[in-house]
């Protein structure tokens, strides 16, 4: 089973789709703005990419300043908890196979996990 938490309005997002599609996979799409994941999936995410939850993080949205989650000395759990509360902090797409995780940035990076 492959899923992928897509923003239908992300050109990498999209790409991304369009490759498993192409390879005649059919993912489980999981719009992560619609339908956010738990606290718990999110770093499940996050640990299974080997990432940190920096590396996780949309630095460049609005929200991300007007939070002020540049500040060094935030914890994990803190930033956890400003993606869990505003899910457009989510770097996109993660996808999950049965051979792992990746945040999919490039779109070519989905090539590791199929």
């Amino acid at each position: 089973m492959i899923k992928i938490y897509h923003n239908p309005r992300c050109g990498t997002s999209r790409t991304t789709l369009q490759i498993l599609e192409e390879r005649g996979l059919k993912p489980e799409i999981i719009e992560y703005l619609k339908t956010p994941p738990s606290r718990d999936e999110l770093i499940a995410l996050i640990k299974g990419a080997g990432l940190t939850v920096r590396g996780a993080m949309r630095s460049k949205e609005a929200v991300y300043q007007e939070l002020g989650l540049d500040d060094e000395a935030l914890s994990d759990d803190q930033l956890i908890d400003a993606i869990v509360a505003h899910p457009i902090l989510m770097n996109r797409p993660f996808v999950v196979t049965d051979k792992g995780v990746r945040l999919c940035r490039p779109a070519t990076e989905v090539d590791a996990i199929l």
